[in-house]
Formats: C-alpha cells, sequence, structure tokens
C-alpha cells in the first residue's frame, strides 16, 4: 500500500449531522439537530412490511423497483402534480433519497460541468457533484433582514451565475434547512429560465408532504415545460417516518431515467424487497394529507416553547426544521454556539453555517441554528425546558 492514498474528497470528513449527533449523545443531550423523528412508523405499514417477509418478499426485487410500488408511485405522482410517468421506464426506486440524488448526479454530469447550488444548501450536493466531475457553483439565497424573517431567492442572480458548462440545477423544496417552498411566482421563474438555458433540474422534494398553514406543495413536474427537464426525488423515509428503511424513488423523462438506472444497478442494484412491498400495499392507502397537519402541530408546539427562550423563530412554511436567530446570545460563529449549547445546555441543533461552502465565513453565519421537531411531544418539552434562561446560564 502506497504511504499516501489521494483522496477523491479531500475536504470531506464526517457529516455536521453525524458530528452533533455524536456530540449529543456524548453529553447526554436532547438532539434536535439531526432530522429523525422519536416515533415508529404507522403500525399498519409495520404489518404490511412484516406480511411481506412471511410472504417471502426476501429475495432481490427487480432492478427499478417492484412493479406494484411504482404503480403505487405513479399514482400518487399524478393525483399530486397531474403529471405521468410510465412505470417501465420512468420511475425508478432508489436506497433513499441520497441514492436517487447521488445516481443522479453521476449519471448526468461530466467532467468539466458546472451544477447550481442555491445556498444554504444540503450537504450531499456538492461532494455527489465532484465527485461526478462537476464543479459546483454556489448561489446564496439573501438571508433574513430587518423586517424580514425568511431567506428569498433571488432567480436573477442564480440566471446571472449560469454559463454555457452549466448542466444541472438542484433545486430543494420544500427547504432544508430554511423552510421556504416554492411559489408560482418560482414555477413562473423557472420556465422563464429554462427557455433560455438548456439545463436540467435535479428536485429533492423529500419534504413534499409537510408543508404548513395551507400551503400546497408545488413541484417543477406540475408543469409540463419544466417536467421535460426534471428529475423529480422524493423520500418514503420522510414520509412514513422510516429513515432507516432507506427507501426513495425518483421519476424522469425515459432518455433521462435510462442513463440514471446505468448508474444506480451498479451502485445498489435494487432496494429492500420486503420494504417495497409493505411500502405498496399500505401506499395507496395512506392518509398523505394527514401528515402536514401532524408536523404542523410540532412546529406550532416548539414555536410556543421558544417565546419563554431568548431564541426568535423563523418561519418555517414546510420540512420538520424551524430556524432560530441567536443573536440574543453574541456574534460567535454559529458551530461554535451550537456546540456550548450541547455541552452546557443539552439541547444538540445543526448551525445552518454547515449548509455553506464554507462554514466559517462570515457570509455564511448568520446567528442561526437548525431545530428539528419531529420529535415526541415530550422530547420536545424537555427541549425547551432546557432551552429557558440559557442565556444567563451560558453567560456563567
Amino acid at each position: 500500500m502506497p504511504n499516501t492514498l489521494p483522496s477523491k474528497l479531500p475536504d470531506v470528513g464526517s457529516t455536521i449531522f453525524t458530528e452533533m449527533s455524536a456530540l449529543a449523545q456524548q453529553c447526554q443531550a436532547i438532539n434536535l439537530g439531526q432530522g429523525f423523528p422519536d416515533y415508529p412508523p404507522p403500525e399498519a405499514l409495520i404489518q404490511a412490511v412484516g406480511e411481506a417477509m412471511r410472504q417471502g418478499c426476501n429475495q432481490y426485487a427487480p432492478m427499478a423497483g417492484l412493479p406494484q410500488l411504482r404503480e403505487a408511485i405513479a399514482s400518487k405522482v399524478m393525483a399530486q402534480h397531474g403529471r405521468s410517468y410510465s412505470t417501465e421506464s420512468e420511475i425508478t426506486v432508489t436506497a433513499g433519497a441520497t441514492e436517487a440524488l447521488m445516481s443522479s448526479l453521476l449519471a448526468l454530469t461530466h467532467p468539466g460541468d458546472e451544477v447550481l447550488l442555491i445556498d444554504p444548501a444540503y450537504d450531499l450536493y456538492a461532494p455527489a457533484t465532484r465527485l461526478a466531475g462537476a464543479e459546483a457553483v454556489r448561489v446564496p439565497m439573501r438571508a433574513p433582514q430587518a423586517g424580514d424573517t425568511t431567506f428569498r431567492i433571488d432567480w436573477n442572480r442564480v440566471e446571472s451565475a449560469l454559463t454555457p458548462r452549466t448542466r444541472m440545477l438542484v433545486l430543494n423544496f420544500p427547504h432544508n434547512p430554511t423552510g421556504l417552498t416554492l411559489k408560482i411566482e418560482d414555477l413562473d421563474a423557472l420556465e422563464a429560465l429554462i427557455a433560455r438555458h438548456p439545463i436540467l433540474l435535479l428536485s429533492d422534494e423529500a419534504y413534499e408532504h409537510i408543508v404548513f398553514d395551507g400551503l400546497t406543495h408545488l413541484s417543477p413536474v406540475s408543469r409540463a415545460a419544466l417536467a421535460e427537464r426534471t428529475v423529480l426525488v422524493s423520500s418514503f423515509g420522510k414520509t412514513f417516518h422510516a429513515t432507516g428503511w432507506k427507501i426513495g424513488y425518483c421519476c424522469a423523462p425515459a432518455r433521462v431515467m435510462a442513463e440514471i438506472r446505468k448508474v444506480h444497478q451498479f451502485t445498489v442494484f435494487s432496494v429492500s424487497t420486503p420494504m417495497q412491498a409493505g411500502i405498496a400495499r399500505y401506499l395507496p392507502e395512506a392518509d398523505l394529507a394527514e401528515l402536514s397537519g401532524f408536523y404542523q402541530k410540532k412546529r406550532d408546539r416548539l414555536l410556543a416553547g421558544l417565546k419563554d427562550t431568548v431564541l426568535r423563530p423563523l418561519h418555517s412554511e414546510g420540512t420538520f426544521f424551524l430556524l432560530v436567530d441567536t443573536r440574543a446570545l453574541g456574534t460567535e460563529p454559529e458551530k461554535t454556539l451550537a456546540v456550548r449549547l450541547t455541552r452546557e445546555i443539552g439541547v444538540a441543533s445543526i448551525p445552518v453555517s454547515a449548509f455553506y461552502a464554507d462554514p466559517a465565513r462570515p457570509e455564511a453565519n448568520h446567528g442561526l441554528l437548525r431545530l428539528c421537531f419531529a420529535k415526541l411531544d415530550a422530547t420536545l418539552d424537555q427541549g425547551l425546558e432546557r432551552l429557558r434562561g440559557l442565556e444567563a446560564r451560558m453567560a456563567g
């Protein structure tokens, strides 16, 4: 073995989610950082998976996914977005949204290509782009300002970042970490953009069924022109409180999906057969519309409890995350504060700076931490109890 081993990702170590969860465990902190529920999937779904195992669904599934699950996905997408996908050539079941995103980036981008990421961006996108040999180009949202406590996309700035080398724009709505959702005017802007530029859209919609206050999730695939350029990615793990099952899917026009499947078949070939069979049985009966109300109650519980702290919440339109403004505690870097809160207060969070190219830069530090409210009410209440009076406790 050589003394040195060149790395394809020399700047990448453990993710911030792994790091903060490990610290939370070490400090016996309430983990409001990493985005996973602390409650089980629906009992009917667990029973469906168990029954699939007992009935012999334990060997390899077809590479593209069980036909009955692809049929269920096609029906769901048609009902939700009015877009028809062929179960034979345009839908693939993947090892979570993660594999769908990775396989799409590896299949569809090439050395010399550019991939536009909108900051703050989920931490998978840039390393996956680099592994494909392409270059990530970061376009920041406008950060919250006085009198406006939301992030906003500047589509003119996005378009100005496009070059002849731009191959793909990665979208993530409902947005992790900001909770922002797409509006009609955003789809209008995207339609105008792709009319002028021959790019693909990779749309990460893992939180598609978690939107609040009467909003409706708007996917690019709801517009015919956008759908022809879009790879739609979603996650049953997020939808059914089963992140450890790692079952997701992607939908795309046949010519695009053919390339994605070339990578998928040599990455995992196929994914867990009994999980697929159980989801296929459960999905047509699932009340997906109920999920937004379920999580809105949790968001509102966290919002109400934060009124008794110095942390000021930003508005979350979707996902199971809420950002809090921590500037009442000072101006130290977000990660430093997140570590202190974990060690000294016993509540773990995620610094929003981790979603930027360089978390240490001032442009990445807006005094914001991400809290996950996909937790039991008792967990949220315990975390809120620890956050009360934190200003005086941390000063001491």
